[in-house]
């Protein structure tokens, strides 16, 4: 039996990084090490310092997810001074086959390599096999990715759909909509539907209460688990906006083979979803409701997920 090649993969966020080895399109769950991003002036020097700490001179292939817009093979970081482009992977790493990600894309290619007990069904419908998927991720922001399973392989499209505008539905989602616009400029769906959205959401909810408070997303969700009441009506209004914006990307993309929700902050949510009606502000598309129940929602609650993605992707593009 042929060996698959050794590959490294790496997750960067704005934060850390996190770097893999992977027999072709199998993570080594031994091999990941996370490093903090602060110490080092761009990724090479990560991918270089891995690389010898673990023993190893080079790669067959290296595939990054960043955590930024992808164009014309070249990353920008939306929250690091890093640019990556395909000569850095190769210099650092030795690899003659080097591919970059958008760190949602990522986890598209890994949809059908997680083990099922890492995928929590919180909408269940018929999921059409080889039909579209969608990958919706919600954490420190918010995006979308889909998935095309196509003759020549899998195609998962980037997209930066966390920057249009907020969903408006209410008189009070309209105020909110000034509210985010007065402090941040434009309301877009980050500004409310992710970690820092969060935190807009509670002082919004707490200002129109008359007792504003300014308070980071962790406190906030330990007061939701407490069951204070202003911060249990921040998370009612975070879940209904969540539902109403997949239910808008669902209308666009017909995602019938399933959408998957992603992040640290969609995974902080998990036993409040339903209890807070998902499902119900999902599905309120006026004469599409019905049409709505055409689309299962998984959660994926496997952190490894980028990695994997990159890894099946890497090695999908090494096959030919």
């Amino acid at each position: 039996m042929t060996q698959p090649p050794l590959c490294l993969v790496a997750d960067i966020g704005g934060t850390n990084t996190r770097v893999a080895l992977a027999d072709g399109a199998r993570i080594r769950p031994d091999s990941v090490r996370r490093f903090g991003n602060s110490g080092f002036p761009g990724l090479a020097p990560v991918l270089t310092r891995y690389l010898a700490e673990s023993g190893i001179t080079s790669v067959e292939g290296a595939c990054v997810a960043a955590a930024g817009p992808v164009k014309d093979g070249v990353a920008t970081m939306t929250n690091l001074d890093w640019t990556i482009d395909g000569a850095t992977l190769t210099r650092a790493t030795g690899a003659r086959t080097v591919s970059i990600l958008n760190d949602l894309q990522a986890p598209g290619y890994a949809l059908g390599h997680i083990a099922p007990q890492n995928l929590r069904p919180l909408i269940t419908a018929p999921q059409v096999p080889g039909g579209t998927m969608l990958v919706i991720n919600v954490g420190t922001g918010f995006n979308a990715a889909a998935v095309h399973d196509t003759p020549s392989g899998r195609l998962v499209t980037a997209s930066e759909c966390g920057h249009v505008n907020m969903p408006v539905r209410t008189g009070a989602d309209l105020r909110l909509a000034h509210f985010v616009e007065s402090a941040h400029g434009f309301p877009g769906v980050e500004d409310v539907i992710s970690g820092r959205g969060l935190e807009r959401l509670h002082a919004f909810v707490t200002t129109e209460a008359g007792a504003a408070a300014d308070l980071p997303a962790a406190r906030i969700m330990a007061a939701i688990d407490a069951g204070d009441p202003l911060a249990r009506q921040t998370a009612q209004l975070f879940t209904r906006l969540l539902g109403a914006e997949c239910g808008n990307l669902a209308l666009i993309h017909l995602p019938f083979g399933g959408i998957y929700l992603v992040g640290g902050v969609a995974r902080a949510f998990a036993d409040h979803l339903l209890p807070m009606g998902f499902a119900q502000a999902f599905h309120d598309k006026g004469r599409f409701a019905g049409f709505m129940e055409n689309f299962a929602v998984t959660l994926l609650q496997d952190d490894y997920a980028p990695l994997t993605g990159c890894a099946a992707h890497l090695a999908q593009i090494m096959r030919g």
